[in-house]
């Protein structure tokens, strides 16, 4: 059996992009270790969801810990950096926020975590964050340079597959979609999305549809952000599964993709420094 850390940028985005895979890795015996680099303080929270007294960061430190016994971790880890905000923001200028955290110094405090659990898988994000984000594109890169400090030869990027994002806003099961705002305004946005990566440079798929119930009941326990009214909470079930049944991932360092995606990340679980070609 392997281990295999997730790192991710706040509490949520584990739940998101990758707790199905999680989810399958646990069920196969695997060790599942997720990492998170920040407080998530600068999140966008719903009042309700703070009590009095608490802080932001406090409230989704909970949540991260709930979120991670629904899909199954074996450890969470939280590397306590200030978060940066969003792309622009003013706060993305602050001091010791992750984005201004030189990459070898984080890089090696989630090295020491890779080479104490013995890793033989990381993931990150795409070079891109995903969609931007600062903390999101410092992730992609401290997680590059700590897999070469610990030597860990499997590393892939968590992507969303963009031409398959496009493609679903015209599906039918959008149209049940009832969170308040214009149907057709969200159609176009996800028509003109730039997130993620396009389909010929993904090369894993992870089907999570059998454990999408779950994946659910951890993108729910992030109630500071994600309310009942929220796009993905409002998804009927039908949506939910063709958006985010499916998890998908560039394997590092690889020169192209395109279907026939693997749905392997993990493989023998023997080594940790196979070649990072896929």
């Amino acid at each position: 059996m392997a281990t295999a850390v997730f790192f991710h940028a706040h509490p949520d985005d584990e739940s998101i992009s990758t707790a199905g895979t999680m989810m399958l890795a646990s069920r196969a015996g695997h060790r599942v270790v997720l990492v998170t680099a920040t407080d998530g303080a600068l999140g966008e929270a719903n009042p309700d969801s703070v009590p009095a007294g608490s802080s932001l960061a406090e409230v989704r430190a909970a949540e991260l810990n709930r979120a991670a016994e629904v899909i199954g971790a074996d450890r969470v880890v939280m590397l306590g950096y200030p978060d940066s905000g969003m792309e622009g923001a003013p706060s993305n200028e602050v001091a010791g926020c992750f984005w201004q955290t030189p990459v070898d110094e984080a890089a090696r405090r989630l090295a020491e975590v890779l080479i104490e659990e013995s890793a033989h898988v990381l993931t990150i994000y795409d070079s891109h964050g995903n969609y931007g984000h600062p903390d999101h594109i410092q992730v992609h890169r401290v997680g590059a340079r700590a897999a070469q400090m610990a030597d860990v030869g499997r590393v892939y990027e968590a992507t969303m597959n963009r031409d398959h994002l496009r493609a679903l806003a015209d599906e039918a099961s959008f149209a049940e979609i009832d969170a308040g705002e214009d149907l057709e305004a969200r159609r176009k946005e996800i028509r003109e999305s730039k997130m993620g990566m396009p389909a010929a440079m993904i090369t894993h798929a992870v089907d999570v549809s059998s454990v999408i119930d779950l994946k659910r009941s951890a993108i729910a326990e992030h109630r500071s952000q994600i309310t009942e009214e929220s796009f993905f909470m409002a998804l009927p079930p039908e949506a939910f599964v063709a958006a985010f049944g499916t998890e998908w991932f560039v394997r590092h360092g690889s020169a192209s993709g395109g279907p026939p995606y693997s749905d392997d990340l993990i493989g023998s679980g023997d080594s940790t420094t196979e070649s990072e070609n896929p």
